[in-house]
């Protein structure tokens, strides 16, 4: 597209101050327009770029300011700073359940799509893109010929025949940074109690924590870690070094998380929000572009438990102060044995 171009720029001239924390930051299409959509995403820029492309495309003149933090930032971005984005797009539902339960978040129905899947749309408010199953991240090559472990009772029985292999090189999310792995944690644990025991034999190898997805795909590649739990799976599918690694959906159970997006309510340009909210959805849903997915991730097909997680105030309950509390004193007891 003649005046599409990407511009990575000081984060600063987004046209605010700002006291949380960014990722990175991108400006997409013309560097001197004056209608701009601003997007606040847990989303890495490579991964979404397609779906801005496709919008700019429809939209000739338009930019789009491109800015990716935490699951946790995004929430104190909106609810703390009162930053002035127009979509905010996340991993993280409970957080996003929050914040629309909160009232932090536009009603919008949309206008252009007939057939949703149920899950898709939460009160007018959410609205759920993909679907993004958690999974197990190993090295082939550093393996060598250990068995690669099919679901989780073959990994905890993997670390614990072989220590001083995976000591120190197994890596999981720090579920006091990351929403989206307090999440993941969070589902594991409603679904079995597996999950504690393997946060206890990881913690007893001196688990490495992480805040995101890339970060864990990238210490498998470099040979920092072995293996990586709870990993995105699309982060993995999408690389175009994937054959590098063994991509694990466990057969016991596969929690499946929805990427969900949102029109917070101090949006500056709430009428353009919804046309990208209208055209994400027909992308996305529509049978011509599927983003962040790839062909082993068609969950029709997919041979293992499904365990997904459903929009709803039923997410709210781990994000009650005390509860939450209690959740992370069990898991640094577990995962930080010093």
């Amino acid at each position: 597209m003649r005046q599409f171009a990407l511009y990575i720029v000081l984060i600063f001239t987004a046209g605010w101050a700002t006291a949380f924390e960014t990722e990175d930051f991108a400006r997409f299409g013309p560097s001197d327009s004056q209608t701009v959509l601003k997007i606040v995403s847990t989303a890495d820029i490579r991964f979404f770029e397609p779906m801005i492309a496709s919008f700019l495309a429809a939209q000739p003149g338009t930019a789009i300011d491109y800015t990716v933090v935490s699951s946790t930032e995004l929430q104190k971005a909106i609810v703390e700073e009162g930053a002035a984005f127009d979509i905010a797009i996340s991993s993280a539902m409970d957080l996003q359940t929050k914040l629309a339960n909160d009232g932090w978040v536009q009603r919008y129905e949309i206008r252009s799509i007939d057939a949703l899947p149920d899950w898709a749309v939460w009160n007018d408010m959410l609205f759920a893109f993909t679907q993004e199953p958690a999974a197990i991240v190993v090295s082939k090559s550093g393996l060598g010929n250990l068995p690669i472990p099919r679901d989780r009772h073959d990994l905890i029985n993997l670390l614990r025949q072989h220590p001083d292999v995976f000591r120190g090189r197994v890596g999981t999310y720090d579920v006091r940074q990351s929403g989206l792995g307090y999440l993941f944690a969070t589902q594991d644990t409603r679904a079995s109690e597996t999950y504690w025991r393997l946060t206890e034999v990881m913690g007893a190898l001196e688990a490495q924590l992480y805040c995101c997805s890339s970060d864990m795909i990238e210490a498998v590649k470099t040979g920092e870690l072995l293996i990586a739990y709870n990993v995105l799976a699309s982060y993995a599918f999408n690389r175009e070094d994937r054959d590098d690694f063994a991509i694990i959906l466990p057969s016991d159970f596969t929690t499946v998380m929805l990427r969900t997006a949102m029109i917070p309510r101090n949006s500056q340009s709430s009428e353009l929000a919804g046309l990208f909210v209208d055209h994400l959805m027909i992308r996305s849903h529509g049978s011509e572009f599927k983003l962040l997915t790839h062909p082993a991730l068609n969950l029709n097909q997919i041979e293992v438990a499904l365990n997904r997680i459903r929009i709803g105030p039923g997410l709210l309950v781990y994000l009650d102060q005390l509860k939450k509390r209690a959740f992370l004193s069990e898991w640094e007891n577990a995962i930080v044995q010093n």
